[in-house]
């Protein structure tokens, strides 16, 4: 096979052009490659999204060393909640959270939580639920930093650099996206899912 060096034409790599022999693409090649730009995007990120919620699951059950420390896990005895929400200095929900922490019902609830987020925006299934789920946790650790506060309860500064828009904001409206766009159909379960006899029956369950 012959290789021509085209001397007018830079080497490298490009991308892959959508035009067939100089002529323009015709409108449905453009759509089609476009609806499956963002399939791919979607699933990536819904893949991404649910990996955040299964680690933290797992580094706080078997305490791999990262946000909680080796010997601390939820299996050696620690409490998922304790930490964090007795340590909420700030906000209107401060006093509630410190009757919270380390409940037993609070650790299971937090726990199933993000094992069930998780699992379902990897596999793709039951994104609605998921989206619901995860919105309302994303809410109440939202309340828990409280990002409008410039001081603690202590008068020490807050360190808050946004008064409304941090991550757990922004993981809220990504979920909503992910079960809005029906984002399990590409690398994941939700085709399947969604022709279960059972599903077909409930769609708050897709």
């Amino acid at each position: 096979m012959a290789v021509h060096n085209h001397p007018h034409r830079p080497l490298g790599f490009r991308f892959p052009s959508l035009r067939r022999s100089g002529t323009a693409p015709a409108s449905g090649e453009v759509t089609t490659a476009a609806v499956a730009t963002q399939a791919y995007a979607f699933a990536g990120l819904r893949l991404l999204t649910g990996f955040v919620f299964l680690w933290a699951f797992l580094d706080k059950t078997f305490g791999f060393g990262y946000a909680t420390q080796s010997g601390n896990g939820w299996i050696d005895g620690g409490s998922p909640t304790k930490g964090f929400l007795g340590g909420v200095a700030v906000g209107p929900m401060e006093s509630t959270f410190h009757d919270w922490a380390g409940a037993t019902w609070a650790d299971w609830l937090f726990m199933l939580g993000l094992l069930g987020i998780g699992l379902a925006l990897i596999a793709g299934i039951g994104l609605r639920l998921a989206a619901v789920a995860g919105t309302l946790m994303m809410a109440l650790m939202w309340i828990a930093e409280w990002p409008p506060a410039q001081h603690l309860s202590d008068g020490s500064a807050s360190m808050s650099t946004n008064p409304f828009a941090d991550y757990h904001l922004i993981y809220a409206v990504v979920l909503i996206a992910l079960a809005a766009a029906g984002a399990g159909a590409t690398w994941g379960l939700g085709k399947a899912w969604s022709r279960l006899p059972f599903v077909s029956r409930n769609r708050w369950l897709l």
